[in-house]
């Protein structure tokens, strides 16, 4: 297994936001595994960009954790009842992440289809298919990720990131993974950070 180390979260954000596509995103929750393919993400600078939650140097409780170590997750709730991960990007301080907006489950999707609709993954309606972890809250609520994880620090063996993981199967991505480039979603208050073209999917 070859996890995202803090050389990888070190790097530009928006190169991080890019290069985590075809990422495998792991949860280890009450002794299961579940594993997702990530296909889309966004990119947060917060000392240019109005869309993030600390730009122009703002800290308030719910900001602290983006000013952490890089690779540190976080988890913060939309609508009060929604969860969103991120993970921290750049130097400790800098107040920058990426979005884990989507995924694919490629490993125990019955785990991840209980925690969404109660039902096994072959027991999903089409509806639910279609909607299964096609959004941040989504894709937190399939894999357990609640506030309680916001400040986990890189290393931890409940919420991870990697390149591959032979031991289930699941091969390293390719390296040239094409992919598509657009306007983040759900940000109309950031004025000319709207128009960034920092979401990516594939």
């Amino acid at each position: 297994m070859a996890r995202l180390d803090e050389k990888f979260f070190l790097q530009d954000t928006v190169t991080a936001a890019q290069e985590l596509l075809g990422r495998y995103l792991v949860r280890v929750d009450g002794g299961e595994t579940m594993v997702c393919r990530i296909t889309e993400t966004e990119a947060y600078i917060g000392a240019i960009d109005k869309a993030c939650h600390a730009y122009g140097g703002r800290r308030t409780k719910r900001t602290e954790t983006l000013y952490a170590a890089p690779g540190t997750a976080y988890v913060y709730l939309i609508y009060g009842m929604y969860s969103c991960l991120n993970f921290v990007t750049g130097q400790e301080g800098a107040a920058s992440a990426v979005l884990i907006r989507s995924g694919t489950p490629v490993y125990n999707a019955d785990a991840v289809a209980r925690r969404r609709f109660g039902v096994a993954a072959a027991e999903m309606s089409a509806y639910q298919r279609k909607n299964f972890m096609n959004g941040p809250g989504k894709l937190c609520r399939g894999l357990s990720v609640t506030r309680e994880l916001n400040a986990l620090p890189l290393g931890s063996g409940a919420l991870y990131l990697a390149h591959d993981l032979p031991e289930l199967g699941l091969e390293r991505r390719p390296d040239d993974l094409p992919f598509h480039t657009g306007k983040r979603i759900g940000i109309d208050y950031a004025e000319e950070a709207i128009d960034f073209p920092w979401r990516f999917w594939c």
